[in-house]
């Protein structure tokens, strides 16, 4: 199995649990007898644990083959856990082995991709993650319709997780590494230049990366409660629904990663962050559940290419794996911590917080992007 296939296989395969978790926690609140606003204690330790993970990989020196394996392993006992928990707190401690494993894979996978991918490829690693996140919801809300419960189902996925762990260990050995692949039209910093940008703007990427990574966790956690009780659109077209937004998510990448080899990944990064703002005001405006569809599926695919590109001009800026697993740590964070802090607001407000607050951060991202951008000029200039 080449080494980009086996990526592949790993994001999709932990991307199927993140990706239903919207879908399926209405159910297991119940469960337990808790508030929707609950699932934000659930990440905060889920986060926790996979930032430790992320900075701790990043400073390791074991193979990516074996980091893999292992994430994999532990991503299939959390499942487990989960799938049998009988109270909030036990299904915390399922939160923390996942968020142990994905870190580990998250962290291993970005360094080996920076380091030996070009903008196609990385874009096609973190595409399989859209890849799986759209089947994830479909899937989800067959075996919901079809009476099979959230703990069957968190089952089935433990089952499937247990058998990739056994793939990858078997196959742990056969990471390849293929010469590195610079953008097309881009220059690669010396690496005093490197360095140089390095220093003044590592805080300010480290901000981005955590606000952009945020936004699309929120829009796919809370999406589908956003359509149904904010917008009062049906569960199966809701599911069907998120699902779309991860297919824009897996298009995105696979469309714009070519066209970032072609014109750089400045341009379409730019355009990229321009766009998000855009679709959450089309998710904001008053009208019928067609346009709030339309914006969330216009964010999606804005927010595609952003994250993968950021952490390929990474890897070619430092050569190291620290900066790119501070990266992904950061990602840890947004994407557990603006949901948590979503799910407060829906809990506080209502559903129909969740747009207006999706187009405050992604304002912001913008702006912190500017900033970034001009620090990245003045920082190259004679």
């Amino acid at each position: 199995m080449p080494t980009l296939l086996r990526a592949c296989v790993a994001y999709l395969s932990v991307a199927l649990p993140g990706s239903t978790l919207g879908l399926l926690w209405p159910s297991m609140r119940l469960s337990f007898g808790e508030p929707v606003g609950a699932l934000g204690i659930l990440l905060v330790f889920g986060i926790t644990a996979s930032v430790i993970s992320s900075v701790a990989t990043g400073r390791t020196r074991v193979r990516t083959g074996p980091l893999v394996a292992a994430g994999a392993m532990l991503t299939a006992a959390a499942l487990a856990v989960e799938a049998f928990a009988p109270s909030l707190w036990v299904m915390a401690v399922g939160f923390v082995v996942f968020g142990l494993g994905f870190g580990a894979i998250d962290a291993a996978l970005n360094a080996h991709a920076a380091r030996h991918f070009g903008a196609r490829d990385i874009n096609w690693m973190h595409a399989s993650y859209g890849l799986g996140a759209i089947i994830g919801p479909l899937l989800v809300t067959a075996l919901l319709a079809g009476g099979l419960g959230w703990r069957r189902t968190y089952g089935l996925m433990a089952l499937v997780q247990a058998v990739l762990a056994c793939v990858f260990t078997v196959r742990r050995r056969g990471w390849r590494e293929s010469p590195h692949v610079c953008l097309a039209g881009e220059d690669k910093p010396a690496p005093e230049q490197g360095t140089a940008r390095r220093k003044p703007s590592a805080a300010a990427t480290l901000t981005f990366t955590a606000v952009e990574t945020g936004i699309e966790s929120g829009a796919g956690i809370w999406g589908y409660v956003f359509l149904t009780a904010g917008r009062g659109l049906a569960p199966g077209m809701a599911g069907v629904a998120i699902s779309a937004y991860w297919a824009m998510m897996f298009a995105g990448r696979v469309v714009l990663g070519p066209v970032a080899e072609r014109l750089g990944s400045a341009r379409v990064l730019a355009a990229a962050v321009a766009g998000v703002p855009l679709g959450a005001v089309l998710m904001a405006v008053p009208g019928p559940g067609a346009l709030a569809i339309a914006g969330l599926m216009i964010l999606g695919l804005a927010a595609a290419p952003i994250f993968p590109l950021l952490m390929l001009t990474t890897g070619q800026r430092t050569g190291t794996a620290r900066m790119v697993s501070l990266q992904v740590a950061a990602s840890a964070v947004g994407s557990a911590a603006l949901p948590a802090g979503l799910g407060l607001a829906i809990g506080a407000v209502g559903a129909r917080i969740l747009a207006p607050s999706l187009l405050a951060v992604g304002l912001a991202m913008g702006v912190l992007y500017a900033l970034l951008s001009r620090w990245s000029r003045h920082a190259s200039g004679p």
